[in-house]
Parts: C-alpha cells; sequence; structure tokens
C-alpha cells in the first residue's frame, strides 16, 4: 500500500514539475524572433512541397540520376 502512494506521489509530482515548466516557457517577445519563426515555416512548407513523395517520384529523370 505504501508503494502505491509512493508512486502516485512521484507522478503527481512529476504532472506538477511539467505544467510549471510548460508554464514557464519564454515567449517570443521582439519582432525578430517572430520574423525567423515565420521564415522557418515558409521554408519548411517550400521543403514539404519539394521534397514530398508525389515531387521526388514522378519528376523525369536528371544527368544526376544516371550513374556512369
Amino acid at each position: 500500500m505504501i508503494e502505491l502512494g509512493i508512486m502516485f506521489g512521484l507522478m503527481g509530482v512529476t504532472a506538477v514539475a511539467l505544467i510549471v515548466k510548460l508554464l514557464r516557457r519564454n515567449r517570443t517577445e521582439n519582432v525578430d524572433g517572430l520574423l525567423i519563426e515565420q521564415a522557418s515555416r515558409v521554408l519548411a512548407r517550400n521543403d514539404r512541397g519539394t521534397y514530398s513523395s508525389a515531387a521526388v517520384h514522378n519528376s523525369s529523370p536528371t544527368v544526376r540520376d544516371y550513374r556512369p
């Protein structure tokens, strides 16, 4: 019975610690950080389109695709 109390106590302490950590995260407050995040989102969106399965497998072969 004591083991169950210890286990639930540790799980509760872990949950509270994670909640506190998530609530104390620093948010981007300046414009530079927001612009960096926006640029990385745009780059990720472009990469998902460029390197998607359909784009890779349905493209025409290039010189690099042929090995001597």
